[in-house]
């Protein structure tokens, strides 16, 4: 099998089919269900299914194209396109959410009552348990592959069960219980929802797109490993940035200034062998300096980030 192949029937690219193919499905019997019981909260469900299969579609498309290698043009790689789609997917769902809220509003001095309640609950049963299946499955792949993002669709068809069950308990008030208001208030609460997941997915596509650096957690960690070699003298303009599924991290490298350049390339291949190992996925760039070279004076760049790994050595 090539290696196109196997990007094409990767375990990833199933768990993006198995998102389209459930939202299809669901958006059908959605469909039917908020045509035939009026309820503000089912359509607002559909809506929300409507944009699941966007984001579906967006994500097996992002999960293709980030796979693919570096070519002459993109010599860092495919995977800022998942941060553009979701820019994209963000505007749909604050339109949707400003339309579902429109519409809960109008609903709240409207007679129209909502009908075949039922219906609407068997429906909203039916799609939490497709769901939750789903998510199951995705969690398999995410422990098998580790992919960002599965990890991501899988955080937001969590957020479906608790809009199906807000469905579910909207119908139920209405229906039975007499509380004619419910339906559009619950309406109102998953478009302020929507609202909430596009704010939260818009940020975390900016800060890609921006390079924003790791969390200092993650930094930390690199560095213990980077800086352990013995005739490392220390590490300055350490830089991070993540792009799709792959992460790139740079530093500039102190050796002793009486160094040979064989025996500086062997430190500098020794530190990259390790961090290979200790961090399969990110693409590592070292440069090397001798002891006391000062590149700039921008103190941001020229800051050595290596002190207390120093203290702990000695």
């Amino acid at each position: 099998m090539t290696e196109e192949q196997r990007r094409a029937f990767s375990p990833v690219v199933r768990a993006a089919l198995a998102s389209v193919a459930m939202a299809v499905s669901l958006l059908a019997l959605k469909g039917y269900a908020a045509w035939a019981t009026s309820s503000v909260a089912m359509l607002a469900s559909l809506a929300d299914t409507g944009l699941d299969l966007l984001a579906s579609l967006v994500t097996l498309y992002g999960v293709r194209l980030a796979a693919t290698p570096a070519d002459h043009d993109h010599r860092f790689g495919h995977g800022k396109a998942e941060a553009l789609a979701a820019l994209f997917q963000v505007m749909l769902i604050t339109a949707s959410a400003a339309g579902i809220g429109w519409r809960a509003v109008q609903a709240l001095g409207s007679s129209v009552e909502t009908q075949r309640g039922d219906l609407g609950i068997g429906v909203s049963i039916a799609a939490i348990l497709a769901t939750v299946a789903l998510l199951a499955y995705q969690r398999r792949v995410i422990r098998q592959t580790g992919s960002v993002a599965i990890r991501a669709d899988n955080v937001h068809y969590q957020s479906d069960v608790l809009l199906n069950g807000s469905v579910i308990v909207a119908l139920l008030l209405d229906q039975h219980f007499g509380v004619h208001g419910a339906d559009p208030l619950f309406g109102i609460a998953i478009a302020l929802w929507l609202a909430f997941g596009a704010f939260r997915a818009s940020s975390e596509a900016i800060d890609q797109l921006m390079d924003k650096e790791w969390p200092e957690e993650e930094r930390k960690r690199f560095l213990d490993v980077a800086a352990c070699h013995p005739e490392l003298r220390g590490i300055h303009d350490f830089r991070t940035r993540r792009s799709g599924a792959h992460d790139f991290a740079q530093f500039h490298m102190y050796v002793a200034p009486d160094m040979t350049v064989a025996q500086a390339h062997h430190v500098v291949e020794t530190v990259e062998n390790e961090l290979r190992v200790a961090f399969p996925k990110v693409e590592v760039l070292i440069h090397l300096d001798p002891e006391g070279h000062i590149d700039t004076d921008n103190p941001l760049v020229e800051m050595d980030v290596t002190p207390h790994w120093f203290g702990k050595r000695l």
